[in-house]
């Protein structure tokens, strides 16, 4: 009879104690899903990209099962430091900075706008300026150092195709490019067709293209490798998705990223022999 109230009164001791080794065991198993951070490069000043990209982030998450972080750097600057860390698992920047990081952090592009882009260059639309060579020793809002078609790629055709230099002045964004211009504070501007058709008519009745350079693949959204090709793919399969539908492709056209199509840096490779590096700011 002892015994076996001694095993009963064991039984209701140890009982509880299993149950909070379990839970303590199982715990890594019913933990949160893990978040993704997505940076974006600052073309916009930030309250602007936050209401660009924070609806699209949040319905990639939605659609993907991904959960995903936005994250958003104070300046170019910052971001292109933490872009070469690795710091970012999905990110969505110029192509030059995924082939620049090729071979360091191996990013991998997963889709990109069908449209080219170009970069271009802006004077106001009384400006006396009829040709880039009318440049030469003029001062050039940039809206940072390395931007694709609104820096690297401008400077390089305007020394190739027309002999002159400029003094670039880096004014952060795109839209402070063409503001600093259309109000007269400086002579001209680089920028890309992109953001320049993102801009208030106000300011662009303000401004007249002065030249556009050659084409290049679009902005790619790019993963890190250490995402698993899984999640990579779901997340590309969403953003695709997105565009199928007039509420997502909305979205997508403040990017603007008017027709996404799937990419690899296979799409960028040519590019290498363009000879920008020379142009690039560390």
């Amino acid at each position: 009879m002892f015994s076996s109230m001694r095993r009963a009164w064991n039984k209701a001791i140890w009982h509880p104690c299993l149950a909070v080794c379990c839970l303590a065991l199982c715990a890594p198993l019913m933990a949160a899903p893990q978040e993704y951070s997505f940076g974006v490069v600052p073309q916009f000043e930030q309250r602007k990209l936050f209401a660009i990209w924070r609806p699209i982030i949040e319905d990639i998450t939605q659609r993907s099962g991904v959960q995903l972080k936005f994250v958003v750097a104070m300046s170019v600057k910052e971001f292109e430091g933490q872009l070469a860390r690795g710091a970012y698992d999905f990110v969505y920047t110029n192509p030059y900075h995924i082939l620049r990081e090729s071979t360091h952090q191996g990013y991998i592009p997963l889709v990109r706008d069908a449209e080219p882009l170009r970069g271009l260059i802006v004077v106001a639309k009384d400006s006396a300026l009829k040709s880039p060579a009318d440049l030469a020793g003029s001062k050039l809002a940039i809206p940072s150092p390395n931007a694709l078609g609104a820096s690297l790629l401008v400077r390089a055709d305007l020394e190739r195709l027309f002999k002159v230099t400029v003094e670039p002045v880096n004014v952060n964004t795109h839209s402070s490019v063409y503001m600093n211009v259309a109000n007269g504070l400086l002579p001209a501007g680089g920028g890309v067709e992109k953001t320049l058709s993102e801009q208030e008519a106000a300011v662009r009745d303000l401004l007249r293209v002065l030249y556009v350079t050659r084409e290049m693949p679009s902005h790619p959204i790019s993963a890190h490798p250490r995402v698993p090709k899984s999640v990579r793919t779901a997340v590309q399969q969403s953003i695709l998705g997105l565009a199928a539908t007039s509420d997502g492709q909305n979205l997508l056209d403040k990017v603007p990223m008017r027709q996404p199509v799937a990419t690899s840096i296979k799409d960028y490779v040519p590019m290498r022999s363009w000879g920008l590096d020379r142009y690039w700011t560390n």
